[in-house]
């Protein structure tokens, strides 16, 4: 830093703040320090930041798989979210046990973590480090929880209402497990739709979010005109059982999915479906838990429910 700040022209002061992003430095000054610390191939020494400001700028990510494409991509989206707000990001999956992922981050010293999706539902139950700040993913938020997700209900309503528009007498549901909060929630904006139009819900065909489960499901669900599918895979599953049954989406069966997976434009044929914003996600977690380590309000005072909305493409057709 004394080199930085020779090479500048300015005090150790002034590098420091710089450093740590403080409004009370003028810009030209800003630029010229900037230039310095590139010149000179200075970086901040992350452990020293650590033992001055009792933060170490690390969050964690508790995950109980990456094998599905909602858990992968929001992995990519909260690295992302996290370096734009100066935070590196460690990863931990928790398997059964969400309390070892927690004494693990625990031992590393990071400032907070998220908690994705599946692992979410185990965490009411986890014994928790003294001061580990949490922000849960697809969960219920709670007096000790805060709590992101997308907004699963209105999206599962929005696809279920549009089958309905397109003359469909009623919408089945391919759900996702019965203990995902997110399969929980989309089911339930499907029941709200239908008995919105005073449509009597079918019964429910339960997967497990994979492309095989909604292979599996098509010998359930021949008699369908229209279903409304909990995710995007196990949509593309049940497009194959139905063609391979000789019935055609969408001159025969309406099909409409849930996340908009970057392959979904490119189905056979190209899927209508819910998009789930990830990035929005992401972002929205990251800022929430950048509030709770830094004691702002502005991210706390924002809504926990991020927008899912319709993509029209070609697996809906009217009756």
């Amino acid at each position: 830093m004394a080199q930085v700040a020779a090479r500048a022209g300015v005090s150790g002061q002034t590098v420091s703040r710089v450093v740590n992003d403080s409004p009370r430095v003028d810009p030209s000054t800003r630029l010229r320090v900037e230039q310095a610390m590139e010149e000179l191939g200075y970086r901040p020494h992350r452990a020293a930041r650590a033992l001055r400001t009792g933060r170490s700028q690390t969050i964690g990510l508790v995950v109980t798989t990456l094998a599905t494409v909602g858990n992968s991509r929001m992995l990519q989206a909260t690295a992302e979210a996290a370096a734009e707000r100066g935070y590196a990001l460690t990863l931990a999956t928790a398997g059964d046990s969400v309390a070892d992922a927690f004494d693990r981050l625990a031992e590393q010293e990071v400032d907070g973590a998220i908690v994705l999706n599946e692992a979410s539902a185990l965490v009411p139950e986890a014994q928790r480090p003294a001061g580990l700040r949490l922000v849960v993913v697809d969960a219920a938020a709670s007096s000790d929880l805060v709590a992101v997700h997308s907004d699963h209900v209105g999206g599962a309503a929005a696809a279920t209402e549009h089958l309905l528009v397109h003359g469909h007498p009623t919408v089945h549901h391919l759900a996702g497990p019965a203990d995902s909060f997110a399969a929980a929630e989309r089911e339930r904006g499907w029941r709200s739709a239908l008995a919105a139009a005073g449509v009597v819900a079918p019964p429910v065909v339960r997967g497990d979010w994979s492309a095989e489960a909604g292979f599996a499901a098509g010998a359930a669900l021949v008699d369908a005109t229209a279903v409304f599918c909990a995710n995007d895979q196990m949509a593309l599953g049940l497009i194959r059982a139905f063609a391979e049954s000789g019935r055609r989406v969408p001159e025969d069966v309406s099909v409409i999915g849930f996340d908009d997976v970057p392959e979904a434009a490119n189905y056979r044929p190209p899927l209508t479906t819910i998009r789930q914003d990830f990035t929005a996600l992401a972002h929205r977690a990251v800022a929430l838990l950048v509030a709770e380590i830094e004691g702002g309000e502005s991210a706390a005072d924002e809504s926990s429910v991020v927008p899912a909305v319709l993509v029209e493409r070609v697996s809906v057709a009217g009756r």
